[in-house]
C-alpha cells in the first residue's frame, strides 16, 4: 500500500508541473547566455599563499581575491542558471592594480590573482559546468611605469600627451594612451590576445573603453583573434557617459555592447514604483543588434543600483526581483554583477567594489535561479520578438514570439494590485496563459484574457492550449485521499487488536 500511495504522490507531482517550452533551441547562441560579471580581487579568496601587501579594508589596494576563490564558488554561480562569467583583468598590474587596468605584463597574470595554471584550471572547471569564461582585454593603455614608457625605441607607442582638464599635459585618465595605429602596437596586441585564447581556452573578451580605441583597430582585432576560437565573443564596454554607434562596432566584429543608454532608464524605472516604462521601452540601440547587447542595471564603473533603491526608501530584495524580471526577460544578454546576489550597496569608485560576503539572501536567489531556468528553457524569452501590449501606471505587460511560442511577462512596478485584460487579437482566441513564475492559470473567456497582478509581483506566462479538466490529476488526487483513510484506518484497527 505504501508503494502504491508513493506512486500516486509521484504521478500527482509530475501530472502538475509547469508547460515547457514549445519550441527547442537548435543549437546555444551568445544571446541565450546569462553572464555573472566579477572583479576578481573583490570576490572570494580561496589561496593565502598569494595574499602579497593585501589589506581588506583599504579598498584602494588589494583585497585578497583570486583565482582559487572562483573555483571554489562555480558551483554557486552555476547553481543559480549563469552560463557564462566574466572577469576584470587578469594580467600582471602595476601597484596596488587590484582593479586590473594598470596592465604592465600583457603575457602573465597577477601574482595576487594565482599563475597561469591555476587559471587554465578555472576555465576547465568552468567548461565542465557548461559555463563561458570571458575576461577584460585592456587594448587602450598601460600602467604608469610600464618599462614602454621610458624605452626610447617604443616613444611611438604612445600617442603623445595633450592639454588635459587641469591645463596641464598629459594623457588621459593619467595613463600611458597605446597608439594603435602604431603597427608594432598593433601587431603587440593582436598576438598577445591570441595567445591567451590558445593557451587558456577562453571564450571570449570584454573590452573596457572601447571606443577609445580606432575602429579600424577592432576590425582587425576582431577577425584574428575569431579565427582562433569558432565562436569567440567579443564585449564592448564604452567610456561612461559617452554616445557611440552599435552599429559600427558591431560592424567592426565587436559582437555585444554594454548598453549603457538602456541602464540608465532601467535604473529610474526600478528603483521606486509607479513609474512610467516608456523610455525605457523607446530606448534606441542606433540599428545595432538588441538580441546581443548586453544589459545591466550596474557594473564595475557605476554606483550600485542597491545605492538607488535605498536612496529611494525602498526594499532591497522586493525592488532587485521586480528588475530582474525584466533584466531577464526582455531582448539582450543580462549582465549580473556580483553582489547582487545579496543586495549589496555601494556608491561610485571604489566603494562599489566591496568584498563579496556571501551571506544568505536565500529568497532573492531563488528568484534568481527560477528567473535563469526560464531564460534557459524557454527560446521565446532569449530569441523571441518583443510587443508591448500594456503600459500604465507602473504596470507593464508585454509578449516574446518565436517559432509559435509565446511567452507573455507581467511586471506590476506599482504600489497596488492591477488588473489588465488582454484580447484574443493580441494573443489567440480560445487558449490560456500558464503562469511559470507564481502559478498563475489564465483563461480565455470572451475573447479576453484578465491578468491580476499583485504590487511588487511578476508573473511569466506561456501560452498554450487549454487544458480543461485534469482527469488523471483529479484522479490521483482522489486515489491519494483514499489510500490515505485506509491506512488511517488499518492503523486505529491494528492499535485496537493490540489492547
Amino acid at each position: 500500500m505504501k508503494k502504491i500511495t508513493l506512486f500516486l504522490l509521484t504521478f500527482l507531482l509530475c501530472s502538475s508541473l509547469p508547460a515547457q517550452a514549445a519550441v527547442k533551441k537548435e543549437n546555444r547562441l551568445w544571446q541565450d547566455e546569462t553572464i555573472y560579471s566579477l572583479m576578481v580581487d573583490r570576490f572570494n579568496d580561496g589561496d593565502t599563499t598569494n595574499n602579497l601587501d593585501v589589506n581588506a579594508k583599504n579598498p584602494l589596494t588589494y583585497n585578497g581575491g583570486d583565482f582559487q576563490g572562483i573555483i571554489d564558488k562555480l558551483d554557486y554561480i552555476h547553481d543559480m542558471g549563469f552560463t557564462a562569467i566574466r572577469l576584470t583583468p587578469i594580467f600582471d598590474n602595476a601597484k596596488n592594480g587590484y582593479h586590473g587596468y594598470w596592465v604592465k605584463d600583457f603575457y602573465n597574470t597577477d601574482e595576487h590573482f594565482g599563475s597561469i595554471t591555476t587559471f587554465q584550471k578555472l576555465v576547465t572547471e568552468a567548461h565542465k559546468r557548461k559555463m563561458k569564461v570571458i575576461i577584460d582585454f585592456v587594448a587602450n593603455n598601460t600602467a604608469a611605469d610600464h618599462p614602454w614608457v621610458n624605452d626610447p625605441s617604443k616613444k611611438d607607442w604612445y600617442h603623445p600627451k595633450q592639454q588635459v582638464d587641469n591645463g596641464n599635459n598629459g594623457w588621459v585618465d593619467g595613463l600611458p594612451d597605446l597608439n594603435q595605429d602604431n603597427p608594432e602596437v598593433k601587431n603587440y596586441l593582436i598576438e598577445a590576445a591570441k595567445w591567451w585564447i590558445n593557451k587558456t581556452d577562453i571564450d571570449g573578451f570584454s573590452l573596457p573603453e572601447v571606443n577609445q580605441v580606432p575602429l579600424s583597430f577592432w576590425t582587425e582585432f576582431s577577425k584574428a583573434v575569431k579565427k582562433e576560437k569558432k565562436n569567440f565573443f567579443l564585449l564592448g564596454v564604452p567610456l561612461e557617459n559617452t554616445s557611440i554607434d552599435v552599429a559600427k562596432y558591431q560592424n567592426a566584429g565587436i559582437d555585444s555592447m554594454f548598453n549603457d543608454a538602456q541602464s540608465k532608464e532601467l535604473r529610474k524605472a526600478f528603483a521606486t514604483t509607479n513609474q512610467s516604462f516608456s523610455a525605457l521601452n523607446s530606448v534606441s540601440t542606433r540599428s545595432g543588434n538588441n538580441e546581443l547587447m548586453a544589459n545591466f542595471f550596474d557594473n564595475e564603473y557605476t554606483a550600485r543600483f542597491t545605492k538607488d533603491i535605498v536612496d529611494k526608501r525602498q526594499f532591497p530584495g522586493s525592488r532587485w526581483m521586480t528588475a530582474l524580471t525584466y533584466l531577464y526577460t526582455t531582448p539582450g544578454i543580462p549582465i549580473y554583477y556580483y553582489g547582487t546576489d545579496i543586495a549589496l550597496n555601494g556608491g561610485e569608485i571604489p566603494d562599489n567594489r566591496r568584498q563579496m560576503n556571501f551571506r544568505s539572501e536565500k529568497d532573492l536567489i531563488d528568484y534568481t535561479t527560477k528567473l535563469a531556468e526560464l531564460r534557459n528553457e524557454l527560446p521565446s524569452l532569449t530569441r523571441g520578438t518583443m510587443e508591448v501590449l500594456y503600459d500604465k501606471g507602473g504596470m507593464l505587460v508585454y509578449k516574446r514570439s518565436y517559432k509559435g511560442e509565446t511567452s507573455v511577462i507581467a511586471i506590476n512596478n506599482s504600489t497596488k494590485s492591477q488588473k489588465v485584460i488582454l484580447t484574443d487579437k493580441q494573443l489567440a482566441a480560445n487558449k490560456e496563459l500558464r503562469g511559470l513564475l507564481a502559478g498563475d492559470l489564465v483563461h480565455s473567456q470572451n475573447n479576453q484574457y484578465i491578468l491580476i497582478t499583485d504590487r511588487d509581483h511578476s508573473e511569466i506566462y506561456v501560452l498554450a492550449e487549454k487544458s480543461g479538466l485534469n482527469i488523471p490529476l483529479v484522479a490521483a488526487i482522489a486515489g491519494v485521499a483514499f489510500l490515505t483513510i485506509i491506512f488511517l484506518l488499518l492503523i486505529i484497527k491494528r492499535g485496537k487488536k493490540v489492547e
